[in-house]
């Protein structure tokens, strides 16, 4: 497809823009919508740099897909603007991951809906989903839980390891900061992190929302296992499992 010299540089303008800021309004970057050769050029610089764009309510994104992305938030980056200096190990990076694919999985009905069930959660429900987890996931042989660590490479024996070693404490938000180990402030953490990669809202109430931005990455990106190497998988079989056993305890009692 052959392009004319207006239609590569208006694509790179809003190639630019989106550079820049990681979004655009759809109304500033109209070009992108109804130009199907200048989105093609778009798409295609995006591309290059490993990523892809998406279009999410009022908003045109562009969003990293490789860690190999100059746009990437490199890990290093992550601990450094996000972790207290006591958590910059990377073992909270793989905590902070667990818990995001939790909380999708609270507004996804664990990943069975294409929609989600919910309208929004509070830390106190994403708390007890994530506590819940865990409390499976230790109940699993230790030597087991290892071969799966090798099968997934991902560390679930320190996970489960840092999370049962923060404080169980449960006061409210404001009450919770940097210098608190506990479970709660850690969420605190997450959160912060989401809300400023736009990708959850705080509606007050100690509540939160997705925003239509997260939503379109959810099911572009979260619901395809192989993306995901299985783990989300393992871990709502690990939630199937507990549910079952919990239907099953009641019906003896």
């Amino acid at each position: 497809m052959e392009f004319k010299s207006r239609e590569i540089m208006e694509a790179f303008n809003i190639y630019s823009r989106l550079a820049a800021k990681g979004y655009e309004d759809r109304e500033e970057i109209r070009g992108y919508i109804i130009d199907d050769k200048v989105r093609e050029l778009v798409d295609e610089f995006a591309h290059q740099v490993d990523c892809t764009i998406i279009s999410a309510g009022e908003y045109i994104y562009m969003v990293p897909i490789a860690t190999t992305s100059p746009f990437h938030i490199s890990n290093e980056e992550l601990k450094r603007r996000y972790l207290p200096s006591k958590q910059q190990k990377n073992i909270y990076i793989y905590l902070m991951y667990v818990t995001i694919i939790i909380l999708y999985g609270e507004f996804y009905d664990s990943y069975q809906s294409l929609e989600p069930t919910r309208d929004f959660i509070s830390l106190e429900n994403w708390l007890k989903a994530v506590n819940n987890f865990i409390e499976t996931l230790d109940e699993i042989d230790k030597e087991e839980l290892k071969g799966i660590e090798r099968e997934q490479e991902y560390n679930w024996v320190g996970i489960l390891e840092e999370w049962t070693a923060m404080d169980d404490i449960r006061e409210g938000v404001r009450s919770q900061d940097g210098r608190t180990n506990s479970r709660l402030s850690f969420l605190i953490t997450v959160k912060n992190f989401l809300e400023d990669q736009g990708l959850i809202k705080d509606i007050g109430n100690d509540e939160i929302e997705l925003t239509e931005k997260s939503k379109t990455i959810i099911q572009r990106y979260y619901m395809d296992y192989e993306f995901n190497r299985g783990i989300l998988d393992f871990m709502y079989g690990l939630e199937r499992e507990r549910r079952e056993n919990t239907d099953a305890s009641h019906i003896e009692d």
